[in-house]
């Protein structure tokens, strides 16, 4: 995230809120509109607010609210966050993303510091206020222009009240030149009829309203195009003029959204509700990556083998980072998810040009990634290991290479007799399981005429990591002898394994990172277009 000296300008603010359903897109819808405006010479900072309780999405299980993203700076948080930095191009940091948990623990801890003066403590003003300081710190602390902030759930969540009433009040207190209100709302279609109702999106808006909220704009979800009679009973309802009614309709990729954002002008309405010139737009690179994306004829098959594969968002990043080298290498990716528990795994293996094992955490499918990366080496298949990827490609190799019985990591097994990987000797005193964790950017260097150092072009590169367990380097020297290479290492600091493969194979790498938190639309990252390449040969 930019980094300047602290600005003392008033803050341009768009608050996008949600209604009708939750999922209904408004992180995509962040990241488009902070997209066009980046591209018109602004300087854009997103904020996701989350209204659960947890302190950070840190310890969710995927199946309970997807994948969690790392930023820079380690921060555990919402996938969102992972779609601001893909579509804007951005590092983005911890402040970024905050949770009803973290607003009341630091409420309450000033409370407990006597800040407050024996005040009661209410959640207005004394929440609102710390929302709103947190919005507008990160605001000035980046230089922003405009800063987009997404309210999570849906309005008449009990939960995101707080968070409704502070930006309520920063209109009050900014005033309609400078605070932006978009709902992101959805047609529904009746059953079996499939008859288009817009009555829920009028119910959506009442229930803002009786908030004190009338929004400047809503964004219109539909599965099919919206017919102009729609339109203006929408606008009629709602009290949103007909243009500011942007079409938002179901699209074959998220990268398109823009696309379709540019041609309702949806950015030059916002710069004018500003009242900011503008000048021309730098789109015309974004639209041509999304025509080739498009266009695309040849299809490769490549496998994800995970453990959390019933969940949409559980590897989001991952999927992208893949979508990503495949529309730089002109080709589009069949990625088939196969559960690494499932009974025919190896012979849905068989059909796969390529094979990407992901990270996750616990035993349970375990032994059907190591089936599955054994498959990928002894058959020559392009393999891309991803942090518990690469402690499982270990294993494997341990045991049937190394011939170590038994080889494992001790989070499976605490009593293996070969543990190849081993937590962190800082990490066997941690209890608390939230935020403890290796996390954020760390530096590997890369091995001379190493398939990562030709990959990355570069002898030092940095990626974000998050997890405990690491190659336990007792068993450094056996793993080399027996031809795997440890190409990338965290020197100086510390001996810790950043990067194997195998050189003889046609593409076997994994990391100890996680390199699809910094893969971008217009930035592909070099270990996935490696990967898809390979996949081609």
């Amino acid at each position: 995230m930019k980094r300047s000296k602290k600005s003392k300008k008033q803050p341009n603010l768009i608050f996008i809120t949600g209604g009708t359903v939750s999922g209904i897109g408004k992180g995509i819808s962040v990241a488009s509109l902070a997209a066009l405006l980046k591209m018109r010479g602004l300087e854009v900072v997103p904020i996701k607010i989350d209204p659960y309780l947890n302190r950070d999405a840190g310890t969710m299980n995927p199946y309970q609210h997807g994948e969690v993203f790392v930023t820079e700076d380690g921060a555990e948080t919402d996938l969102d966050l992972g779609h601001y930095e893909r579509f804007i191009n951005i590092n983005l940091d911890g402040r970024s993303n905050f949770t009803t948990g973290s607003v009341y623990e630091h409420v309450i801890g000033l409370e407990r510091h006597g800040d407050y003066l024996g005040k009661t403590i209410q959640i207005i003003p004394h929440v609102t206020d710390e929302i709103k300081r947190r919005i507008v710190s990160v605001f000035h602390s980046n230089g922003a222009d405009v800063a987009v902030v997404e309210i999570g759930g849906t309005v008449g969540d009990i939960e995101a009240e707080p968070f409704l009433e502070a930006a309520r009040q920063m209109f009050r207190e900014h005033g309609p030149n400078r605070v932006i209100f978009i709902h992101v709302v959805k047609v529904d279609y009746v059953f079996p009829s499939d008859e288009e109702k817009t009555k829920p999106i009028q119910q959506s808006v009442a229930l803002l309203r009786q908030r004190g909220i009338q929004p400047d704009f809503l964004i219109v979800r539909s599965k099919r195009p919206i017919d102009l009679e729609n339109i203006e009973k929408i606008s009629l309802f709602t009290n949103v003029p007909p243009k500011h009614v942007i079409p938002a309709v179901d699209v074959s990729t998220i990268y398109e959204v823009p696309v379709n954002f540019r041609r309702s002008g949806f950015d030059e309405l916002i710069l004018k509700k500003f009242g900011r010139r503008f000048g021309k737009s730098n789109f015309a690179v974004w639209r041509r990556a999304v025509s080739k994306m498009t266009r695309a004829k040849k299809v490769v098959p490549i496998a994800l083998v995970g453990k959390y594969i019933e969940h949409d968002d559980a590897y989001l990043s991952v999927e992208e980072a893949v979508a990503h080298a495949a529309a730089a290498s002109g080709v589009k990716v069949d990625l088939l998810r196969i559960d690494s528990e499932s009974p025919v795994l190896l012979k849905k293996l068989r059909e796969m040009k390529g094979i990407i094992v992901p990270g996750g955490f616990g035993k349970r499918g375990i032994d059907g990634k190591i089936r599955a990366i054994r498959f990928a080496r002894e058959n020559n298949i392009p393999f891309l290991g991803l942090c518990l990827g690469l402690q499982v490609a270990v294993i494997e190799f341990a045991r049937n290479v190394c011939h170590l019985g038994g080889a494992n990591s001790t989070e499976f097994n605490r009593r293996t007799p070969h543990p190849v990987i081993d937590i962190m000797p800082e990490q066997k005193k941690v209890k608390d399981k939230g935020g403890t964790m290796r996390l954020g950017t760390y530096k590997a260097t890369l091995a001379k005429n190493s398939l990562a150092r030709r990959l990355y072009g570069t002898p030092l590169i940095f990626e974000r990591h998050r997890h405990r367990y690491e190659v336990n380097p007792k068993y450094h020297s056996i793993l080399r002898r027996r031809g795997l290479v440890l190409s990338g290492l965290n020197l100086p600091d510390r001996r810790l394994v950043e990067f194997i493969e195998l050189p003889e194979a046609k593409f076997f790498i994994a990391t100890q990172a996680h390199p699809e938190f910094k893969s971008r639309f217009l930035k592909p990252h070099p270990l996935f277009l490696g990967l898809v390449r390979a996949s081609l040969m």
